[in-house]
């Protein structure tokens, strides 16, 4: 009873150094915890306005007729697009769009209104800006909503029904209901929002554990300094990963749970099903850093590795990007990291109400990449006792 309470002082004495060697280290301390803390409210304050508004459009009016009027005040009404500018003709147009002053063209014919008035078919040119793809679907989408009212009124024109129930049938014999779900404010917010708070707990974990490995590296030439408590490799790991989780267990229990609340996101997550994806995939993500990141030599090695492989990874991980489009060989690469299963676990809990039941093939994923990772780790640390 004796060897254990004394194994036990061991590792909470390693656990004390480890956190004592953050707080001193200013990187570390950047690392760990300011930019943890403000990283999530700066990209949730920029993506709370999630839906586009009021996208300038310019307007080539060369019929000037009744027809493209209705048409320019019906398209102006909507709150996706505003009309900004009128040019006298494309080129003009195309120069307003070249000063980033609009992101769309509106182009009526000098033929618009004597076709509609002859009944043949009658054209409006719309050209986008395809650089900003939000801007671009408001652009496009409104002009089709437009043209489908002013469609279905010269039809019913046309057709000399007697009532309105007529036309209504006449013009859509088949309806439609467009319903949104999960994402029901159809946000970019809500939308890109969870992965990315995923990939900002892994990543600065990630930064933390590259800082004090180069720094040990730089100052001993060994990733576990020489002290008489650093003499096992158990107890070693066993103190690293206390500092840890207890750490990110608060920061993710704050960046996942109250960012969202704060911003007013889609969170629909059960806490208990929150706790038991959180402690896997932390695990996962301690043990794969301390595997990784042992490869570093400075610190500021660290920060190439971690910036570089950001953006893959969220387009790796199937949220930006459709996993099916995915080559396969960047699938089993993703499958390396535990961000790509912790993204896919926590938006199908997060944003569509799953139980920890629905998401039983990432969560098992994440006990493997622990133990996988768990064992590189205890390999690693052997061999640097060893020198």
């Amino acid at each position: 009873m004796h060897k254990i309470f004394r194994h036990i002082r061991h590792l909470c004495a390693i656990w004390q150094q480890e956190i004592t060697g953050m707080i001193k280290d200013e990187g570390m301390l950047l690392i760990l915890l300011v930019i943890p803390l403000s990283y999530p409210v700066l990209y949730s304050w920029v993506y709370n306005n999630e839906v586009v508004h009021e996208v300038p459009v310019v307007v080539v009016d060369k019929s000037l007729s009744s027809h493209s009027r209705k048409f320019i005040q019906m398209y102006d009404a909507s709150p996706e697009v505003k009309v900004s500018y009128y040019a006298n003709d494309l080129n003009e147009a195309k120069d307003i769009i070249g000063h980033q002053k609009a992101y769309g063209v509106l182009y009526f014919p000098e033929d618009f209104a004597r076709r509609i008035n002859r009944m043949e078919q009658a054209t409006v040119g719309v050209y986008c800006d395809m650089s900003l793809m939000l801007a671009y679907k408001n652009v496009y989408q409104t002009a089709v909503s437009i043209q489908g009212l002013m469609g279905a009124g010269i039809q019913t024109r046309l057709l000399g029904n007697y009532t309105e129930r007529e036309d209504e049938i006449a013009t859509m014999p088949l309806q439609c209901r467009d319903v949104p779900i999960f994402n029901t404010t159809g946000g970019y917010g809500n939308f890109i929002l969870p992965g990315v708070l995923i990939l900002i707990l892994q990543q600065t974990m990630l930064l933390g554990m590259g800082l004090w490995t180069g720094t040990q590296r730089e100052e001993t030439g060994r990733i576990i300094p020489r002290k008489p408590l650093y003499d096992s490799t158990m107890k070693i790991i066993g103190g690293r990963w206390m500092a840890y989780i207890l750490l990110y267990t608060v920061l993710a229990a704050y960046i996942l749970l109250v960012i969202p609340k704060i911003f007013s996101f889609v969170s629909i997550i059960y806490w208990k099903d929150f706790l038991l994806f959180l402690m896997p995939f932390l695990m996962s993500c301690i043990f794969f850093g301390m595997t990784a990141m042992s490869i570093i030599r400075q610190r500021e090695d660290v920060f190439l590795i971690v910036v570089f492989t950001s953006v893959p990874l969220l387009f790796m991980a199937g949220v930006s990007w459709p996993a099916s489009s995915i080559p396969e060989v960047w699938k089993w690469f993703s499958y390396l990291f535990p961000s790509t299963f912790g993204i896919k676990g926590f938006i199908a809990m997060n944003s569509m109400g799953a139980r920890i039941q629905d998401i039983r093939p990432e969560i098992i994923a994440l006990w493997i990449q622990t133990a996988v990772y768990f064992l590189t780790t205890v390999l690693i640390y052997r061999r640097e006792l060893k020198k």
